[in-house]
């Protein structure tokens, strides 16, 4: 095969121009002694061959080949042909200059990429690179590397070559911010980097910390907690006074940011009325665009269908990349798919010793019939994700489905039931009575709330059994109080009395507190007492038990628990759209309370022993 090498070549931001001349053949090889006689780093094979697939990309395999031997002195260094290739290709810069993140190598634990992540490289090449816009949000799920893969290695090459004068990173937590601002500097400090573009990091002349780095270019990146006000901030330089020209929030919004109306406007109006008036308009000259306007890019996964995510999801000026960690409806696959469904039978078999890994050797014996494809198939593990949908479907929708839409569409399908001889044959560890009080006094009695009880118990299994489950209505306070009374009295193992605090602000429990210091058997037991107020939103509560219920974990008895009480639990569609949730509330509280219960220390005696 014959190749060709360019002379006089010129390479700019724009055209590479050349002369052909006919030379003898030249292999990659070749090549790479030839470059790794005047580099500090050493060159491989694999270096020279991504650099020929990239230069193909942008030119074509014959020019790819005479631009290798044109500069095959210089193809690393200052000024060198990879240099020049990485400014107009981001995968090959991330591939090449931050190769112990993203190649797999024997001396390191890198992932291969999935096609997810090239996707994504290419979403920032035509938003830095072509300029195609200038706002696009991310939602991917949890563990996909969106940090890394789009923080980090765009932060890198925007800085490197000075395309971002002043960069802001933006993470929930401070800790977030610091943890950015390391990663980016030992990223800025490998071997790769500094063989082309240099020390950038220079700690006694230059700003360096854990919140910010000045590099010796001039440029700066600063990252910032959500709490923080980036109102007015800038880059001060010898070259000039910059206002951001990129912006990065990643994941700056938290279960807290979604808990009422008032928590979610406060992040989009801290957005729109502050960070995105921190950018500068793009600049034109005679009908030329000589600056870019200030890049924004968010990343996250939304939690609520109107949180801050999905408002900037709904935003017609941000493109969205959305991708789920599986392309298909994972409900309908679930429910229909036998293997699954056997898998999910033995993982909630509470008679099985360690029902997680019979499962799992489950899985592994019939791989063939239950693997699928993911957005990272390296990454996730098709048993761990279904397991982590069994035992909290809402959490997985949200987290790897990015989806909340349909969320609430299915609260609870199915239940558990057994006999009082199979559930009070367990040996209980922990055992509470759950009350959520309802009002006594209500003109309306159809429409009054119902005064909910839940018997529970923690069994050494790890499973959560409900002994007695009632909704009921009285017509006098002494009632309400002699039921609970009665209800201690029947489950001698009760260790703690919660009540909700919301209806009678304590005055039921200081009753409550009265009639047992006047019963001898009751007082004894030295019964905990906790009353307090609810603030949590009602449907978060309850949402925490879905998966619970679902697969099994929590059982019910047979016998004990009301039919109407049971009928509830499945009837439930969310606060706002269901006829009653006051015992799907109690049964909340007890599967999330009876884990705490603290043993008491027992009586100590004194024996008379004789030897």
């Amino acid at each position: 095969m014959s190749i060709y090498i360019l002379a006089d070549i010129i390479i700019d931001d724009t055209q590479i121009v050349c002369k052909r001349y006919l030379i003898s053949e030249v292999t990659l090889s070749d090549l790479k002694n030839k470059a790794g006689d005047k580099m500090a780093v050493e060159t491989t094979q694999e270096d020279i061959q991504l650099l020929y697939k990239y230069l193909s990309k942008l030119y074509d395999s014959k020019k790819a080949e005479q631009l290798l031997l044109q500069h095959k002195n210089n193809l690393w260094g200052s000024g060198g042909l990879a240099m020049a290739v990485g400014k107009r290709s981001i995968p090959f810069f991330c591939l090449y200059y931050l190769q112990d993140t993203f190649r797999v190598k024997e001396n390191n634990t890198a992932r291969e990429l999935d096609n997810m992540h090239y996707e994504i490289w290419d979403e920032l090449e035509d938003m830095f690179i072509s300029d195609t816009h200038d706002k696009e949000i991310f939602i991917l799920p949890r563990g996909a590397s969106k940090t890394t893969t789009i923080d980090m290695a765009l932060t890198v090459w925007s800085h490197c070559y000075s395309i971002s004068k002043y960069t802001v990173i933006m993470g929930k937590r401070e800790k977030d911010a610091f943890n950015f601002i390391e990663d980016t500097k030992m990223a800025l400090q490998n071997k790769y980097i500094e063989e082309t573009f240099g020390k950038l990091i220079n700690n006694r002349k230059r700003t360096v910390n854990k919140e910010e780095i000045e590099l010796e270019n001039d440029t700066k990146i600063q990252a910032f907690s959500s709490g923080t006000s980036v109102r007015g901030t800038y880059y001060a330089s010898a070259t000039g006074r910059y206002r951001p020209s990129l912006y990065i929030l990643d994941d700056i919004i938290s279960r807290e940011d979604i808990i009422t109306e008032g928590a979610k406007e406060k992040v989009i109006d801290k957005y729109y009325n502050e960070i995105e008036k921190g950018g500068d308009e793009a600049v034109y000259r005679n009908g030329k665009k000589i600056r870019m306007a200030t890049k924004f890019i968010i990343l996250g996964t939304p939690l609520s269908p109107d949180d801050f995510i999905n408002t900037i999801r709904r935003d017609i000026n941000f493109k969205v990349f959305h991708r789920s960690v599986v392309d298909f409806d994972i409900d309908d696959y679930i429910d229909n798919n036998k293997y699954w469904q056997t898998f999910k039978d033995i993982l909630f078999n509470d008679k099985l010793e360690d029902s997680k890994d019979e499962a799992i050797k489950y899985y592994y014996d019939n791989v063939d019939k239950m693997e699928f494809d993911t957005i990272w198939n390296d990454k996730y593990q098709c048993h761990n994700l279904v397991m982590d949908y069994f035992n909290n479907r809402a959490s997985f929708m949200q987290e790897m489905m990015c989806d909340t839409e349909n969320i609430g569409e299915r609260w609870f399908k199915s239940n558990r039931v057994q006999s009082i001889e199979e559930i009070e044959s367990n040996i209980f560890t922990n055992t509470i009575l759950c009350v959520d009080p309802a009002g006594i006094k209500n003109v309306n009695k159809s429409r009054a709330d119902n005064f909910a009880f839940v018997v529970g118990s923690l069994a050494d299994n790890n499973f959560k059994y409900v002994r007695k489950g009632e909704i009921l209505k009285f017509d006098e306070f002494n009632e309400y109080i002699n039921h609970v009374l009665d209800l201690l009295r029947e489950f001698e193992d009760i260790q703690e009395l919660h009540v909700e605090k919301n209806s009678y602000m304590g005055l039921d429990v200081d009753r409550i507190k009265q009639e047992i210091a006047k019963d001898t058997g009751l007082v004894n037991r030295d019964i905990e007492i906790v009353n307090k107020h609810e603030n949590k939103n009602k449907d978060d509560r309850i949402s925490t038990i879905v998966d619970e219920v679902n697969n099994g974990r929590i059982i019910f008895c047979n016998e004990r628990v009301m039919k109407e009480a049971l009928h509830e639990v499945m009837e439930f569609s969310g606060q706002a759209t269901s006829h009653k949730d006051d015992f799907v509330d109690a049964l909340a509280e007890f599967s999330n309370q009876v884990v705490k219960v603290k043993s008491k220390p027992g009586k100590i005696q004194f024996l008379n022993v004789r030897f």
